[in-house]
């Protein structure tokens, strides 16, 4: 009964840290209202200051779409190996964060023999519901979702730290392509590339480069935390082997984002997310799925501290 509990647990955990880890950064002041080039309409190299235009005109039109369909993938190299590659796909929204998607890859086998080859995640209201399928559905009196509140968790923690975390987690964590290119816009090293097809499609592809201590600068999430706190936090990453945020963007003729890859690299390892867009403005009309069957998460940590003291006695 405690290895069950585990296997249960395992999964949604190996589930959670997949989710946590595709967290965009985000920049709620990055872009400017005024109007740039198409993106489809220079066939020379363009100045920064053309690029940065039409990256602001990006931010706008992506802004107002407030969907998309999205397709991604995941792949860590190095020590975090093990995680292997992550696709993703399904409907995104943004403002307010709202995503249904489909995901699956190597790292949901560190669930163990039983775990679902693939996951279908529902996040909403800052809260994320995981389908892990008919087999840990029997082990779960027939309910095959679960119910992942991180705020809650991180409020059970009791730890401030924790709960700072959670909360900025929280809120990078749907792929949000507007805040994406708000964050390439505050990069010192930002350039046009030039015109290349994407998916079929004409588009302009841009690139910059943000040092972590940049990225925090320009990441509001992280304006919750005091001076000295961001200063730890940058030494900490600096100390990891954090180098920067490498961020490539694709923008095709009607001023919307069509491919985003971003790269980080660190001591350890490093980990790349191409994400590919379509069908802005489609339906994001996610729901929750019904309570009935739905397990709590945080009652499945307390069934394994009750189990954990009963073999203990």
């Amino acid at each position: 009964m405690v290895m069950a509990a585990w296997k249960r647990a395992g999964v949604c955990l190996t589930a959670a840290a997949v989710v946590m880890g595709l967290a965009g950064c985000q920049d709620g002041d990055g872009g400017a209202d005024k109007g740039g080039k198409k993106a489809g309409a220079s066939s020379g190299a363009q100045s920064r200051t053309e690029a940065a235009e039409v990256l602001q005109a990006a931010f706008k039109k992506t802004s107002e779409a407030k969907s998309s369909k999205i397709r991604m993938t995941v792949e860590t190299s190095g020590a975090a190996a093990e995680a292997g590659t992550v696709e993703m796909s399904g409907v995104q929204g943004w403002d307010p964060a709202v995503m249904d998607v489909t995901m699956k890859g190597g790292a949901f086998a560190v669930g163990g023999a039983g775990g679902p080859g693939q996951i279908r995640m529902i996040m909403l209201d800052g809260v994320v519901y995981m389908d892990l399928g008919e087999e840990q559905a029997a082990r779960m009196d027939g309910k095959r979702w679960m119910k992942m509140d991180f705020k809650a968790v991180a409020d059970a923690s009791g730890d401030p730290e924790v709960r700072k975390q959670v909360t900025g987690g929280l809120e990078n964590m749907n792929q949000d392509p507007a805040q994406q290119l708000a964050l390439l816009l505050e990069s010192p090293s930002l350039k046009h590339v030039g015109p290349e097809k994407v998916d079929g499609v004409e588009a302009q592809h841009y690139k910059g480069t943000l040092s972590f201590e940049e990225m925090v600068d320009a990441n509001t999430s992280f304006d919750l935390l005091s001076k000295k706190e961001r200063d730890e936090l940058v030494a900490m990453a600096e100390k990891s082997g954090m180098k920067g945020y490498d961020t490539e963007i694709w923008v095709n003729e009607d001023d919307l984002p069509v491919k985003m890859v971003v790269g980080m690299t660190m001591a350890q390892g490093s980990m790349t997310m191409t994400s590919h867009f379509s069908d802005y403005g489609a339906k994001a009309d996610v729901q929750a799925p019904p309570a009935g069957d739905t397990v709590d998460f945080m009652e499945l940590l307390k069934e394994l501290e009750s189990l954990g003291a009963g073999s203990a006695a």
